[in-house]
């Protein structure tokens, strides 16, 4: 196990290590401007981003106990989607401290929507299944708002929510870098420090009960910080779908299942998968530069069956064994 954990680590930092300097030769004269302020920037947000979204969804398979579970379970993704959605269609284009209006109004509306969804966790005689219908339900809400708003939008502001939703990783500078890195670090240290009780959560929410696990505390925090992350990073970079699912089922396939460990290395997997799914994104068409997003999209949802398709075989080997 030690030898496949450190195998791992060392996989994923050579990644984050050689992915700045993948790419088409760097323009003379310009070296130091490319490498330091437009590939260094993207990789570090894919840090940020892939660890936060890849150590939140194994955080929400272990707290709904289904395989599936995603932000989009308690609606952040649907959130965000309508805060953008509802700023491109009043046109507001200001910016308040280099953050754009677009920016804050999809980070509040993944924050809203998100702590509805907490606030029906902390609720008592909550069962899971009953939090995972509220999540659905106000998720499906939100993107039908989004869906009417799209329908009285010109063809511009159409095509501006059309480039948001694909999601992407591109910077200029270290900005988006530090406005990300409070949220993401504050996410991921909070997630990380419930462990223990998703660990006795594992085994049962009675078992965790006797235990001393608060259940319905444990719901809405984990909720609620898990929300603080994928709103921030959701927010800035738009919707990076699949990472979340991908990366904590690779990592359980490899490691095995035990909290304590995929919870920190589906983090430093996740900045490793999605820096190098970037890495392709900028190389895979000469010239183009295209969006990760639908690069994790179009990876993910094959891989997603596959290890699926893996599991239920397994499963049914041992049953039938």
């Amino acid at each position: 196990m030690k030898r496949r954990i450190l195998l791992l680590v060392v996989v994923s930092i050579g990644i984050l290590v050689a992915a700045p300097f993948v790419g088409p030769p760097l323009p003379a004269g310009a070296e130091d401007f490319v490498f330091w302020h437009l590939r260094m920037p993207r990789v570090l947000m894919a840090v940020l981003v892939g660890s936060t979204l890849s150590l939140v969804g194994v955080v929400y398979q272990s707290l709904f106990s289904n395989p599936l579970a995603a932000p989009s379970t308690v609606g952040t993704t649907a959130g965000a989607m309508l805060g953008a959605v509802a700023a491109l269609v009043l046109g507001a284009s200001f910016h308040a401290w280099g953050v754009s209006f677009i920016v804050g109004a999809a980070f509040l509306g993944a924050i809203g929507v998100s702590l509805l969804v907490a606030a029906i966790a902390a609720r008592r005689r909550v069962r899971i299944n009953d939090l995972v219908l509220a999540g659905l339900a106000v998720s499906l809400a939100a993107s039908s708002l989004s869906t009417g708003l799209q329908q009285s939008a010109d063809s511009a502001t159409l095509a501006a929510a059309m480039q948001w939703s694909l999601g992407h990783l591109p910077q200029v500078g270290y900005r988006g870098v530090l406005i990300l890195l409070p949220f993401c670090l504050i996410s991921c240290a909070g997630l990380l420090g419930q462990i223990r009780n998703l660990e006795a959560l594992a085994w049962g929410e009675e078992l965790a009960y006797a235990r001393g696990v608060n259940i319905r505390r444990l719901r809405a925090s984990v909720i609620g910080l898990a929300a603080l992350g994928v709103a921030a990073c959701t927010a800035w970079c738009g919707p990076i779908a699949f990472v979340e699912l991908i990366v904590p089922h690779l990592v359980r396939l490899a490691l095995g299942a035990s909290r304590r460990i995929i919870l920190p290395m589906s983090a430093v997997t996740g900045a490793a998968f999605l820096a190098a799914c970037d890495t392709v994104a900028r190389i895979l068409i000469p010239g183009r530069d295209l969006p990760v997003g639908m690069l994790t999209a179009a990876m993910g949802a094959p891989l997603l069956v596959l290890l699926l398709t893996r599991q239920v075989r397994t499963q049914g080997a041992i049953h039938g064994g």
